[in-house]
């Protein structure tokens, strides 16, 4: 077998779905490809003419484009382009072009077919509609159920050859560099062996050290798919490493994931991120009703269906912080964008407003004030437009009252905890749950939020105006085991699921986190976090998540119901709509909900 084709089969080895084919096959699909190379600047292929094969990128990166030259993706090494014109004729439905000197492989058009013919795995990876259908199974899987393979590491020391050799040996494109307890130091890809030792003429002894990427982005193992999907979307990277406690524990790729195609969110992140317009991304958004009746009719748990929505709604805010900063030009100095209310604690449903606000350094002038006030406007607007309409509290970065600088920041948080009138306790309330989205100095809000739990777990006169103010949203029981609901107007005899079911939950979880000086943001977390901590109690905890999954759930099936029913989403439930069953059972959760809330009136951080 020539050297050339052993190099190609050895590259397709990396490729899905070309690994999945056996040995023989890939032989010869291997001596099949054409390899060409591309200059930077060049057409791969022209919109609306004949298209000959497959194309397949070795190195390098290609742009392509629609028939009115809109930007559809930019591709990378192991990515394929010029299936949708294989499948629709032979006549190409997009346009290509190298952005750099690229090295591209072609397969055969006759060739492509049979393989989509003679193997599923063909067939599911390039027919996107079958894909669609699937993709679920990706976006919900837990990162520990897609790692590939165990870890493979190497030390910062290393000589680059022998990284490269320990890559090949294994048939892997990648390494994590680990010091001390297998501690993360960065990664190593063959790509860097490509541009940064034989493409810069370095030593082949050269140490990883000096090469590799340092310190790169990483995941929790409890993390879901979709977290993989959008940081590889938003960041264009094929390699993320998984790491538990600093620990690197595993790595996830582009191969790895394409065992699946994934949509639902995954799908309307990869269009919002590709979007050009705000009435693009509106009407990637506008999907998000169909997405909340795919994942609750798919049985997915609230949590999941939640984050995997509010994720949408941060892709969309930070496209439209990068579209503004084409418009405005770069920052001045540094900012972050943070979300609180539901986003801010990754739970939103199909029912959102916009609730946000901006931070920046105290170096800014007030002509830079100018600059991020524009910015808060161009976002918000956009946000409006897309469906998460204006805060009818005006709690929205456009507010001159939330958009300042840290210093500010810093008097608002120490004022409203050493004068908890009730105005304070509502708005700690509400930046209580903050949470970064985007800008690109997360050290403005991290030293901030520490000194804030820090500051206000001390104070007991805060804390117990905060229990106070809590408690002021109850369940909705009634007497006689029945439900007390709404007596007037459009909503009458229906439950507020979300001020009275949701809301008192919330509430609760923000006290423990407070008192156990906690940073997580979401309820859920929070309250898992409370018991490990020791705020409440582990029977407490038990019933009160036990309580909330099922408030959460019944909330969600009750929108996906007015989805199907061809209505717009709301938080009202009506208890005569329900079982009886399922009317003892959200009834028991209102009364641990209550039962938790006592509890915590009477300063007792457990029940049971």
């Amino acid at each position: 077998m020539d050297s050339d084709r052993q190099t190609i089969i050895a590259f397709l080895e990396t490729v899905h779905p070309y690994d999945t084919l056996p040995r023989d096959e890939l032989a010869e699909v291997a001596g099949s490809f054409r390899r060409m190379e591309f200059r930077a600047g060049t057409l791969v292929y022209v919109y609306d003419a004949p298209i000959g094969g497959l194309y397949l990128i070795k190195q390098g990166a290609i742009e392509v484009t629609d028939g009115n030259g809109a930007l559809v993706s930019l591709l990378g090494p192991r990515n394929s382009l010029g299936e949708r014109g294989l499948m629709r004729g032979g006549i190409a439905v997009t346009q290509a072009r190298a952005t750099e000197d690229s090295v591209l492989l072609v397969l055969p058009a006759s060739v492509f077919h049979h393989l989509r013919e003679t193997y599923p795995a063909f067939e599911r990876f390039f027919n996107r509609k079958r894909g669609e259908r699937a993709a679920s199974d990706l976006t919900t899987q837990k990162v520990t159920d897609l790692i590939a393979r165990k870890p493979m590491a190497c030390g910062p020391d290393t000589p680059a050859r022998e990284a490269a050799q320990m890559m090949r040996g294994a048939h892997v494109s990648s390494l994590g560099v680990t010091g001390a307890d297998d501690r993360l130091l960065g990664i190593i890809t063959v790509r860097d062996m490509s541009n940064k030792v034989l493409a810069e003429g370095l030593d082949p002894a050269t140490p990883v050290r000096e090469i590799m990427t340092a310190d790169p982005v990483s995941l929790p193992p409890t993390a879901l798919g979709s977290d993989i999907l959008h940081i590889m979307l938003e960041r264009r990277i094929g390699h993320l490493p998984i790491t538990e406690n600093g620990r690197f524990v595993g790595m996830i790729t582009q191969t790895d994931l394409t065992r699946f195609q994934a949509v639902s969110s995954a799908v309307l992140i990869r269009d919002i991120v590709s979007a050009e317009s705000v009435a693009e991304m509106a009407g990637v958004t506008a999907r998000i009703p169909q997405l909340l009746l795919q994942l609750v009719g798919s049985h997915q748990s609230h949590e999941v269906v939640t984050r995997l929505i509010t994720d949408i709604a941060d892709a969309v805010t930070r496209r439209l912080i990068v579209m503004a900063e084409a418009e405005l030009g770069p920052p001045p100095v540094p900012f972050l964008w943070l979300a609180c209310g539901s986003q801010g604690r990754q739970e939103q449903t199909g029912v959102s407003d916009q609730d946000n606000c901006l931070i920046y350094d105290d170096a800014a002038t007030e002509e830079d004030r100018s600059y991020f006030k524009a910015l808060a406007k161009i976002v918000s607007d956009g946000l409006d437009a897309c469906g998460y309409v204006y805060c009818p509290g005006d709690m929205m970065a456009t507010a001159d009252r939330w958009c300042q600088p840290v210093r500010v920041w810093r008097e608002y948080f120490r004022g409203w905890i050493t004068k908890p009138s009730p105005e304070a306790q509502m708005l700690a309330s509400v930046m209580f749950d903050l949470r970064a989205i985007g800008g690109s100095a997360p050290g403005l809000f991290a030293d901030l939020q520490a000194e804030t739990l820090e500051m206000a777990a001390k104070n007991s006169i805060f804390v117990a105006h905060m229990i106070s103010n809590s408690l002021k949203h109850t369940p909705p029981l009634g007497l006689l085991r029945g439900f007390a609901t709404i007596r007037s107007g459009e909503h009458r005899n229906h439950i507020d699921m979300k001020h009275n079911g949701v809301v008192p939950v919330t509430d609760l979880g923000r006290i423990y986190a407070l008192q156990g000086r906690l940073t997580e943001a979401n309820t859920r977390a929070r309250l898992q976090a409370a018991e490990e901590k020791g705020v409440i109690s582990a029977a407490g905890a038990r019933d009160l998540i036990e309580a909330y999954d099922l408030i959460q759930t019944m909330r969600l099936e009750n929108q996906a119901h007015l989805i199907k029913s061809g209505r717009k989403p709301d938080n009202f439930l009506a208890p005569s709509d329900l079982s009886d069953f399922e009317r003892s059972h959200l009834r028991d959760a209102f009364v641990v909900v209550r039962t938790m809330q006592s509890a915590a009136g009477h300063g007792k951080g457990a029940v049971g």
